[in-house]
């Protein structure tokens, strides 16, 4: 009894610090969210059934089995409940690491508060069980995730508050240098519009833009705290969301007096569930704003400036009559203005119309003369990873476009791949299409079909959207388990005359 009973501690020990660490790094890439450990259990837990047929149905999650087995040994043997929560504590979920190939964990000062309060809780259920009846001890394995998530829930009005402090300091510093605030949001092509409007300002207007994706709470008032300046006479803030209530908050602080809204579309589906939720989300951007700039090429966003009363409404876009347009012809770009064609530059790979056509709507409306704006078009900044058209040493033609990947920006970057003057394969190397909830499923089924039909290979990269990929394109798809061995492939089997896409990357906290 006493050999027995030390062994589960030590074995639970264990087992709970190797869960832990697996799901405070899930915790970590996602952004501290409370919630994510739960979406991302299912996500890994529905890889681990094996389908035996309609008639028979699927056998049981790997973890139902164990939890099954330890459950019985607390009643009928110890010994095996101790087997049984030391394997799935080293083997669940199959294929998360603890140390992390691409997103390895860093150890800050919100972790280690998380991974503190996670160890509160932990001891707690672990000296529960040990008072109640020892064998249960072996059971707070199995609970570890949710321990996890429970420490971000607690966390986070802690979190809140601390967050608050960097807020309080970054709305002062906005009063003393009182900037024109230009908010940026949009289901995608946010971060680009906003790149293309700081190139397309130029130095003359003391503008200062968030980076990389600083578009949170945490991300902007840090961008403000340590960007801005005297001289800061323009500052382009991307706001990003994943629920009502996040915009108007970074507006309350933070408020835009031109708003830019690139496209509604169906990202964070998963979190949102439905379309006209993201739309009620990305419009909370407008509220502060005097003139709001809208991409009608969107069939929702063309439809704001009828249903939004007391705003200025610039629209722009590509394809649809706007107030400005950029239109793509062979290899350049033909800018009109009010249906008035004011330039043809040459057109630069890798940056879509609509972005553009967003940021010179904004640019003239800051003051920024035609001249200037042609002047500085050439100039523009390709944002690194999305759909940029590069030539590698072996002569392969690439397309990364890694950064991530929505239905629209997937077909336009199919469409770049199958323009590509190459005479032999097209190949399309790709995880799918992420968080979009109901329609991950059919919408990577559709995208895969579209790569059949036009001709092109298909490699699929994690396990993620390997079903409905596999279902669109056909047995001939290849598989996987991680990019860099699709790399490999493509590197030994691809030659000068080929092309390949790279579109989407998952970090390894996928499956």
């Amino acid at each position: 009894m006493n050999f027995l009973t030390v062994a589960l501690v030590v074995v639970s020990l264990g087992g709970i610090a190797t869960q832990s660490l697996r799901w405070l790094r899930v915790a970590q890439r996602e952004h501290y969210i409370a919630g994510s450990i739960t979406r991302f259990y299912r996500r890994w837990s529905r890889q681990g059934h094996w389908r035996l047929g309609p008639s028979v149905g699927r056998i049981p999650h790997f973890e139902f089995a164990a939890l099954t087995v330890c459950a019985v040994g607390i009643a009928l043997s110890p010994l095996s409940a101790v087997m049984a929560s030391a394997v799935f504590a080293w083997t669940f979920p199959f294929g998360l690491g603890i140390r992390g190939r691409t997103s390895p964990l860093h150890w800050t000062r919100r972790l280690t508060t998380l991974a503190l309060v996670v160890v509160v809780l932990n001891t707690a259920l672990l000296s529960l069980c040990l008072l109640v009846y020892w064998p249960t001890a072996c059971l707070v394995v199995f609970l570890a995730p949710w321990t996890v998530e429970a420490g971000l829930w607690l966390c986070e009005p802690y979190e809140t508050r601390q967050a608050m402090r960097f807020v309080a300091a970054a709305e002062k510093k906005l009063q003393a240098v009182h900037p024109i605030i230009v908010g940026v949001t949009g289901s995608f092509g946010k971060t680009s519009t906003k790149n293309h409007l700081a190139d397309l300002l130029g130095p003359n207007f003391g503008a200062v833009a968030t980076p990389k994706s600083f578009n949170n709470r945490a991300g902007l008032s840090r961008s403000i705290n340590e960007l801005l300046g005297g001289d800061s006479r323009v500052f382009i803030a991307e706001m990003g969301t994943y629920g009502p209530g996040e915009i108007a908050d970074l507006c309350s602080w933070c408020p835009p007096s031109i708003a830019v809204i690139t496209a509604i579309g169906p990202v964070h589906l998963e979190r949102m569930k439905h379309l006209h939720v993201i739309e009620k989300a990305k419009m909370e951007i407008a509220e502060r704003a005097h003139t709001v700039i809208v991409n009608v090429d969107d069939d929702l966003l063309a439809q704001w400036p009828m249903r939004i009363s007391g705003k200025k409404f610039l629209t722009a876009g590509s394809r649809n009559a706007a107030d400005v347009r950029v239109i793509r012809d062979a290899h350049t770009w033909r800018l009109l203005i009010e249906g008035r064609e004011v330039a043809v530059v040459p057109a630069v790979s890798g940056i879509r119309e609509t972005n553009l056509a967003c940021a010179i709507a904004a640019a003239r409306e800051l003051g920024a003369t035609m001249d200037d704006i042609v002047g500085r078009i050439a100039s523009l900044r390709v944002v690194d990873n999305r759909s940029t058209v590069s030539v590698a040493p072996s002569g392969v033609t690439v397309i990364d476009d890694t950064f991530n990947a929505n239905p629209q920006s997937s077909m336009s970057a199919l469409e770049t791949l199958v323009r590509l003057p190459v005479t032999g394969r097209r190949v399309v190397v790709t995880p799918g299409i992420v968080e979009m909830g109901s329609m991950q499923y059919p919408a990577n089924e559709f995208f895969a079909h579209e790569v059949f039909t036009k001709g092109c290979e298909l490699v699929i990269v994690q396990r993620t959207n390997a079903s409905a990929l596999r279902s669109g394109f056909g047995p001939s798809a290849r598989f996987f388990a991680t990019r860099p061995r699709a790399v490999e492939w493509v590197r030994r089997e691809l030659t000068g005359r080929d092309a390949v896409l790279y579109l989407n990357d998952l970090p390894d906290h996928y499956p």
